[in-house]
Order: C-alpha cells, then structure tokens, then sequence
C-alpha cells in the first residue's frame, strides 16, 4: 500500500493507495477533512443531484429513478476527446448512525446492472463501480471524512492512465465538494 499527502486548499488529506493484482487498478483510501463544511451539509450535498450538475464538471447525464421500489442512479461521466464518454448505473444508500458524542453519516455506492438502463452506443459501460464514505463532526465548524474509491473505467485505457487520473481526481473531487459545500445554500 502507497501513502501520499495531497494538499488541498487548507486541508491535507493522506491517500492511501491499494493495487490490487487482479484488476491492474488501484483502490483508493482518503482521511481527512474539508474545514467550514458541516457534516449535515456535506451529506446535503452529496445527495443533491440536481446541485451536483451544477458544481461536478464531469457530469454530462445525472439523475435517479425508482424500479420496483429501488433507486438507481444513472450518471454519464464527460471524458476529454477523443476518450469515449463513461456511463454508470448504481445504487447509493445515505444512513446517519448515532454515536456517542455524535452522528456519522455513511454513504454506500456500487454499480448495478439494470435493465432500465441499457447500454448506450458510444459510451463505455462501467461495469465495476464502488464508492464508500463517512463524514462526521471535526469538533468545530468542519468534518472530517473517510473515503474509499474504486471503478474500472473500461475500454482500451491503459491502466497507467487511468491510475494517474484516479489518483489526482480523487483528492481533486473532495476540493471541489468542499467549494461546493460553500455555495450550497446560495444556489438553493
């Protein structure tokens, strides 16, 4: 396992990276916190969909539906040309677990094969997608989080590739979350 410091804008988080033989890819751990963002509010906007379009420069397609009494999430992720775009179909579960002296909120994401989305011509599906994280009080204004992260992109990308844009998009994304979480309730 790697262990990386990647600084963000006033927080640094250690990137614990797994490479797991069997896929060629590597999994990824962060600690860390995002300073002035609420736990309450980091799950707010972690589920809010519509604001994620707004803020998530990769989102081409977001949204959910309700298949027999299941959510599913269809995200269509933009790649820069001539990279194929990459779409997923998951199911996220968002629970707040009370412990003393406080909350955690635990957020589970994994990949679904459904039939209500089918393949798209043109787009790659991933087919391997999972996503955990839980974020709690700093004891302050701020939270601290735990994020695990894994997908196989697919297609022809060469696994060098695809760990290196892993291993900068990952922190990049929390940054963005975190600017995301300042302008939340100016857009809401």
């Amino acid at each position: 396992m790697q262990y990386l410091n990647t600084s963000l804008s006033c927080v640094t988080f250690p990137l614990l990276i797994l490479f797991p033989q069997q896929s060629g890819l590597y999994e990824y751990k962060i600690y860390g916190g995002l300073a002035d963002c609420p736990p309450e509010l980091c799950a707010d906007v972690y589920m809010d969909l519509d604001f994620r379009k707004q803020w998530d420069q990769y989102v081409k397609e977001l949204y959910e539906k309700t298949y027999d009494g299941e959510k599913i999430i269809y995200w269509e992720v933009k790649y820069p040309f001539p990279l194929s775009n990459r779409d997923v179909s998951f199911q996220a579960f968002c629970f707040p677990c009370s412990f003393s002296p406080g909350r955690v909120w635990v957020f589970l994401l994994k990949s679904v094969s459904v039939p209500q989305f089918p393949e798209k011509p043109g787009i790659i599906r991933v087919q391997s997608y999972k996503q955990s994280l839980a974020i709690e009080s700093d004891g302050k204004t701020g939270s601290k989080v735990y994020m695990y992260y894994f997908d196989n992109p697919g297609g022809m990308l060469p696994s060098w590739l695809v760990n290196w844009a892993a291993k900068s998009g990952v922190p990049a994304f929390l940054k963005d979350m975190q600017n995301a979480c300042r302008n939340y309730s100016k857009s809401t």
